[in-house]
């Protein structure tokens, strides 16, 4: 329905919804109603002429738009269009994470059927000392998995909670981040040591490498999933404490500016209790 909305407007005579499929302002309704319009204005084609700008120049609708004339169909296809590009943008990177996680794991079975043992046959190494190739693989297969229903929970989070926006976008960027680096390294990096004639201390850098991006990498999603269990909920606590600071800190304020008795009572010992 928002696609309707937002891509196309309804025939002046049929009022079916129409899309616009060529470049022209010049309408004609598919049939059988065949009713010739402007896109612009839905006023009558026939009604176009010098009055109105020309045939190809349909200036009712500029005017309109400048003294905000907008019709209640024209305000709600302009909220249909930024509901589906918002709907768009989650939607994608859930759909692109799906892909990549099911991309890993044929990844993670080849490596397991074929690479690793060819990895423990160039580079003198047994089978049970590449478990880190494994460990980083299972890894972002999961990492993918959480981090695409991670558009969907941004998607649906209420778009007035700004701080908690903030906190969630902050998280969700710090782990896709980390799990970028990771899949990298795991994908492209490992290549070179598939194809090389030996062993070399290049490989013993890239263990350290790949073991240390999949415990930073976990460590990442750990927050961010903790963060989320919670319902975001440090950032509501971060918050009194704020408040709860400001309150304490004017409290004394007013105790070491007051006059008087109360400015006397006010004074040292209750400040350093504060």
């Amino acid at each position: 329905m928002n696609w309707i909305l937002a891509n196309s407007k309804p025939c002046p005579k049929c009022k079916r919804p129409i899309e616009k499929n060529q470049g022209c302002m010049h309408m004609t309704c598919t049939p059988p109603c065949k009713f010739e319009f402007c896109w612009l204005c839905l006023g009558a084609w026939t009604d176009h002429g010098e009055r109105t700008g020309g045939f190809y120049a349909c200036n009712r609708y500029e005017a309109a738009k400048q003294e905000g004339a907008y019709d209640e169909s024209e305000r709600r296809r302009e909220m249909a269009k930024n509901s589906l590009e918002r709907y768009t943008h989650y939607y994608e990177r859930w759909a692109s994470n799906q892909l990549s996680r099911q991309k890993a794991l044929a990844d993670l079975h080849q490596m397991q059927t074929v690479h690793l043992e060819k990895l423990s046959d160039v580079h003198c190494t047994p089978e049970s000392q590449l478990k880190f190739i494994t460990e980083a693989w299972l890894q972002i297969v999961e990492c993918r998995r959480v981090l695409k229903w991670t558009y969907s929970y941004g998607f649906y989070l209420p778009e007035h909670e700004h701080a908690k926006r903030q906190f969630f976008e902050y998280l969700q960027g710090e782990a896709e981040s980390g799990l970028e680096r990771l899949h990298q390294c795991a994908e492209k990096e490992l290549q070179q040591f598939l194809a090389a004639d030996g062993p070399s201390k290049e490989f013993d850098e890239f263990r350290t490498k790949l073991a240390g991006l999949t415990s930073v990498t976990k460590n990442y999603f750990e927050n961010l999933v903790r963060a989320l269990e919670n319902g975001l909920a440090d950032v509501d606590s971060h918050a009194a404490c704020s408040k709860t600071s400001s309150s304490k800190n004017a409290s004394v304020s007013k105790g070491k500016g007051g006059k008087g008795k109360g400015g006397k009572m006010g004074g040292s010992s209750k400040n350093g209790d504060d």
